[in-house]
């Protein structure tokens, strides 16, 4: 999608929310293999000032540095709630739908950034503050907590930074972004591991009906839960 408009004056900055640093993330960009900027953003400050819970988001800034489109899901699908979670397949169904989501998502990026304010899928000021999250006073408490436990983290004071990481969430509990950190900056073996698995699961399950990635408004996107 990108190669196809980038001569659009269109640009796209990929920012992994990894607090273990770039190199932890380098082999999944390298794989990847992107043509356009990827950055390693160590205190998820991006999603700290874009009231981002979950990846992978988006939003849409224009050439006049104007949000379009506040955080939103960026083209994922539930339907991975219904995988086969002992060997992690998906059935075709699931797959489709997933496949469905991604593709409506990028050729709305596609439209936008080729027509630019004429775009159906570009919002306008009032639908756009319609959109937005606004964060809360308990939201910005947990974004610094969250910050405090990495700091701790990273200069030996493992328990202590933990059990502001712990608190971050609770104070969060919408932010992914924060429950899988914390759980993955824990040194786990093959057998903390399945545990650690097993607690994002029953997470998962924690949330019934409610969606783990709500669909953006862009016409086309399927609704269908998938699970």
């Amino acid at each position: 999608m990108y190669e196809s408009v980038k001569d659009h004056d269109f640009i796209v900055i990929a920012v992994a929310q990894e607090s273990r640093g770039a190199e932890t993330a380098r082999e999944f960009i390298e794989v990847a293999d992107p043509s356009y900027v990827c950055l390693i953003d160590e205190q998820h400050q991006v999603a700290d000032l874009y009231n981002m819970v979950n990846v992978p988001s988006a939003v849409w800034i224009d050439e006049n540095g104007v949000i379009v489109r506040p955080s939103e899901t960026a083209g994922s699908h539930d339907s991975f709630r219904s995988m086969n979670r002992t060997d992690f397949s998906q059935s075709d169904e699931a797959l489709a739908l997933a496949a469905r989501a991604q593709s409506t998502y990028l050729a709305a990026v596609k439209d936008w950034a080729i027509k630019g304010s004429e775009s159906e899928h570009a919002f306008s000021e009032q639908e756009a503050r319609e959109h937005i999250a606004r964060p809360t006073q308990q939201t910005a408490l947990a974004h610094a907590s969250f910050q405090l436990g990495i700091h701790l983290r990273k200069n030996g004071k493992e328990e202590e930074g933990d059990l502001f990481l712990k608190s971050a969430s609770e104070l969060h509990p919408d932010s992914w972004n924060m429950f899988r950190q914390a759980m993955n900056l824990k040194d786990i073996g093959e057998v903390a591991g399945l545990a650690a698995d097993q607690s994002f699961f029953d997470r998962l399950d924690a949330l019934e009906g409610k969606r783990y990635y709500p669909p953006p408004d862009i016409a086309g996107f399927p609704r269908e839960p998938g699970y």
